[in-house]
């Protein structure tokens, strides 16, 4: 049996107990990551961006969990992609990782802020250089008619730091998702799955409910 096989049976006999799990959803959410880290999974700091337009339209991508702490969740993006424009007209998001190979998902509803530029420039200045010149590339959502006219435009952003490191685009940021609810969903082979939610309380304690499947 292969290495993901034999994780994805491993936790399809995991089974959540209420009175095991801790009262912040932080450390679950921590130790999941690290599992499927473990288990090999592609891109397991993959995580569904969903967010709503003004006009009510949904919408949803994926795009790379950069880091996280009590505070939320991080993502870098170019500001003036779609997903900028649609958080800044109605700032709820909902987040979703689907770690379906090892039977787990965990789902995430908060609200986005944009991340200051002091914090937006320290995580740009430790990426590497083709990372920056890529923020570079990527920093809008603007539509291009070749790809050979985009091999172009990266020879051009090249060319324009070829004798220093790549500046922060002023068009290029972050933002981090302050959860009001996470769910941690694990899979069963019998269909009774197990569910728990944790929701933020006025008092900023969590509450932890179980759910039906």
């Amino acid at each position: 049996m292969d290495t993901v096989n034999e994780a994805r049976q491993k936790f399809r006999e995991t089974q959540l107990i209420r009175s095991q799990l801790p009262p912040d959803p932080l450390p679950l959410f921590e130790r999941w990551l690290q599992e499927a880290q473990s288990a090999v999974l592609p891109h397991p700091t993959a995580m569904d961006l969903a967010t709503v337009s003004a006009e009510g339209l949904v919408s949803s991508r994926l795009v790379l969990l950069r880091y996280f702490d009590e505070r939320g969740f991080v993502f870098f993006t170019g500001l003036e992609t779609q997903k900028a424009q649609e958080i800044g007209e109605n700032a709820n998001v909902a987040l979703l990782f689907p770690w379906l190979l090892l039977e787990r998902q965990v789902r995430v509803t908060g609200t986005a802020v944009l991340l200051p530029t002091s914090e937006t420039l320290r995580f740009f200045a430790s990426r590497s250089r083709e990372s920056q010149i890529g923020a570079w590339l990527t920093q809008s959502g603007g539509v291009i008619s070749t790809r050979s006219m985009l091999k172009a435009k990266m020879a051009e952003i090249k060319q324009k730091f070829v004798d220093g490191s790549p500046s922060l685009p002023a068009a290029w940021g972050g933002y981090r998702v302050a959860p009001r609810r996470i769910e941690f969903w694990q899979g069963h082979a019998d269909g009774l799955h197990d569910r728990f939610a944790y929701t933020r309380q006025p008092d900023a304690a969590w509450l932890l409910e179980r759910l039906l499947p």
